[in-house]
Order: C-alpha cells, then structure tokens, then sequence
C-alpha cells in the first residue's frame, strides 16, 4: 500500500495541511502512521477527505458529519445515515429560507421608505406591523 505524506494528501484532497489535522483531532479520519515523525497516510485517506467534503458542501457541520461517519447505533448502511442527516438538514434550511425570505420582504420595503424623518419611520412600521397582527378578537 502506497503511503502518502501530508502534504501529498492535501494535494490530492485539494485541502489544507491545516484542514487534515483539524479532521484528525475531531476524529473525522483516524490518526495515521507516523515514519521518521512525519504523517503518513493510506491512498484510502483521499475518498474520505473527499466525502467529509462533500457533506460539508451540505452545509452538516463537523458534529454531524462525525456522526454520520461513526455515530449510529449498530451499523447502519451510509444511505440510511444520508438519509437520517439530510432530513433534518432539510427541515433547518427550510427554515432558514424561510426566515431569508422574510428578511427579504423587510428589506424590499425598506427599500420604498420615504418618510421626511425617522420618527415618522418607526410610527408608520409600528402601523404596518400592528396591522400583520390578529387582533385580540381574531387570536384562538
């Protein structure tokens, strides 16, 4: 089996030095061999750089992706454990674009603002956002 320095394997990886021993103190790649002190690395150590990239590119953080690589009871088959993490990744980006959107319609507004004074401004957004409310009589 080929072994491969540090530095070899961020080439290949097309990461940092610096990302691979980050991933190695988290425990997302196991601690390699070292020879004369330095890291040495199976060819192997490439695939899983490149799927820790992946779920990062799918916005899972370094917790879920160290789940998604060890944290599952038994053994679950990795599309099951995909499927587990994406799922709730889905429900929070949902979420997010969501509170995007509002943002957005925020900003739109804003955008329209042609009051002579901020005084102005904040009564004429209470207003608006008082009238968005249910009123006392309309909540359940």
């Amino acid at each position: 089996m080929a072994e491969l320095e540090i530095g070899e394997v961020a080439r290949r990886a097309g990461i940092a030095t610096s990302a691979i021993r980050y991933y190695e103190n988290e425990g997302l790649i196991p601690r390699p061999a070292r020879r004369s002190g330095r890291r040495v690395y199976g060819a192997e150590i490439i695939d899983r750089l490149a799927l820790i990239e992946v779920a990062k590119g799918g916005g899972f953080t370094i917790a879920e992706i160290k789940r998604l690589l060890g944290g599952f009871a038994g053994r679950a088959p990795p599309g099951q454990r995909w499927r587990t993490l994406a799922e709730g990744k889905l429900r929070e980006l949902d979420h997010r674009i969501s509170e995007a959107q509002s943002m957005k319609a925020v900003l739109q507004t804003l955008m329209r603002c042609e009051c002579p004074t901020i005084e102005d401004c904040s009564r004429a957004m209470t207003r608006a956002e008082a009238g968005r409310r249910p009123r006392s009589s309309e909540r359940p």
